[in-house]
């Protein structure tokens, strides 16, 4: 039996095994190879690493944890999950089962792209969720942002800092005359009609087209599609989930520990804010707590 099982092998994966393999515990960690953030060529504000290809800092990460005996890697997916603390079991679709103690969830969450032309082609190149994140290297370019609800407004403000040239795009939806006015005082261009299509070559916005046939020229445009997360493991646990705008996270007690005793979770799953940082460091706290949760 392990001490712990870690499900999802992205960056607060892979962090969470080096901190319980630090501790010499045995550990599993299961990877689909499906990283949320595959379809970014570059990560950044990650210390050290900023600017490198996501799959690049995933990979070193992978070869420094061969230097800890007790952590081993399996390519595979889990398909499902049962037992409870101190007897924990993940079954991989190959087949295999394995037990732990403990469970460490961080399998991350899929987004769920709308039926827009040139989405989906355009996410992770031109098209992106984080300012923080990819807002530099679009700084003072022509920003668009796709309205999703009512935290777009606080998202269209922040943007403000990147760009003064802003075009907000309501798609059609409703949003109150104090807000509207609020926001053209700051100098952002609201934009009503629905979206019909993002014009781009190979992933590279050049307009986003409108429903009235008219198309505005466009440098990136932010979006927040819905998400959910990547696997079922947390509904066959019982791990209660909380609503965020997009979609489900964790509920989380203290050191990121779940609802269900002896399980934890880290990286987007476990937070409504995604990012590598706050991965890095959600996934460092769950392993640590999980470690220290088994001390006799």
């Amino acid at each position: 039996m392990d001490d712990v099982i870690i499900v999802g092998g992205s960056f607060a994966g892979l962090t969470a095994a080096m901190q319980l393999g630090r501790a010499r515990r045995k550990v599993t960690l299961l990877d689909s190879g499906l990283p949320r953030n595959r379809f970014a060529a570059h990560s950044h504000g990650v210390l050290g690493h900023d600017g490198k290809a996501p799959g690049d800092i995933l990979a070193a990460g992978r070869a420094e944890l061969a230097a800890y005996p007790s952590v081993r890697i399996i390519n595979a997916k889990a398909a499902a999950a049962g037992g409870a603390m101190d007897d924990f079991s993940i079954t991989s679709d190959d087949g295999e089962t394995l037990r732990a103690r403990r469970l460490v969830l961080s399998y991350g969450i899929t987004d769920q792209f709308p039926d827009l032309p040139g989405f989906a082609e355009s996410w992770g190149k031109s098209v992106l969720h984080c300012p923080y994140c990819h807002g530099f290297e679009v700084g003072d370019q022509r920003l668009g942002l796709l309205y999703v609800a009512e935290f777009s407004l606080h998202m269209a403000s922040l943007l403000l800092d990147w760009s003064r040239d802003l075009t907000l795009f309501a798609d059609g939806k409703d949003i109150p005359a104090e807000d509207r006015d609020r926001l053209a005082a700051r100098g952002v261009t609201i934009v009503d009609p629905k979206v019909t299509a993002l014009e781009n070559q190979a992933g590279q916005l050049s307009a986003i087209a409108l429903a009235d046939g008219r198309s505005v020229g466009l440098d990136a445009l932010f979006a927040h599609p819905r998400n959910a997360p990547a696997c079922t493991l947390h509904a066959q646990l019982g791990v209660d989930m909380v609503e965020t705008p997009l979609g489900l996270a964790t509920k989380l007690l203290e050191r990121q520990a779940t609802s269900v005793p002896g399980i934890y979770a880290g990286g987007d799953l476990a937070s409504g804010m995604h990012s590598v940082p706050l991965a890095l460091s959600s996934g460092s706290i769950a392993g640590v707590a999980a470690h220290q949760s088994m001390l006799a």
